[in-house]
């Protein structure tokens, strides 16, 4: 990758993030690169490519990692489950406005979204996570739980903490060392509740 093509990325990337599919223009992205739109064309043909490179390169910095901690059913529920924290939070904490922006895609236009999780060909390996969670409930290993309850509990504690940061810094932290710190003891909640929720009571 040259360096023209990486400073796209990184350019659009944040102007996706902060702005939003719709609200981001090639022009934008162009002006702000410091190039015209023909050579932005000449690297990236439409915005549609763009944006699934963009969100295949956040995706794939975490999707696959997932992969490989959920397989490893030798290894204790906690220790996955703090594994797979850990794995969102670096890309989280690099990018703290994604939750927003995902939540932002979805209610604007899901089959988009979907349709460009296709093309990072990362759907086979979600469906992999899916299946190995749900051959675990299976076989005892895990609770039984609709996978809906299992999503929406993971994810709201995940994530709560980087949608509502400008307010816990306003309100409830002093500073941003405050906030870095707190992720650590949250992470500890996240794994507590996970927990108990997923492991079998016998």
């Amino acid at each position: 990758m040259d360096n023209i093509e990486s400073a796209i990325l990184s350019t659009a990337r944040d102007a996706f993030i902060e702005n939003g599919y719709i609200n981001t223009s090639m022009s934008d992205i162009a002006a702000r690169v410091g190039i015209n739109r023909p050579t932005l064309h000449y690297y990236f043909r439409t915005k549609d490519k763009l944006f699934q490179s963009v969100f295949g390169e956040i995706i794939l910095a975490v999707i696959p990692k997932i992969r490989e901690i959920v397989i490893q059913q030798d290894k204790p529920l906690e220790e996955r489950i703090g594994e797979i924290v850990d794995a969102y939070y670096e890309v989280l904490c690099n990018y703290p406005s994604f939750p927003l922006f995902m939540i932002r895609e979805i209610q604007r236009d899901v089959d988009h979204l979907i349709s460009t999780i296709k093309e990072t060909h990362m759907e086979e390996t979600m469906i992999q996570v899916i299946l190995s969670i749900r051959k675990e409930m299976k076989e005892g290993h895990l609770n039984e739980l609709p996978l809906h309850t299992v999503f929406y509990n993971f994810y709201g504690l995940l994530i709560i903490p980087f949608a509502t940061q400008n307010l816990s810094k306003k309100l409830l932290l002093n500073n941003h060392e405050d906030f870095s710190n707190m992720l650590k003891e949250w992470r500890q909640t996240i794994v507590m509740q996970m927990t108990a929720l997923l492991k079998p009571k016998n």
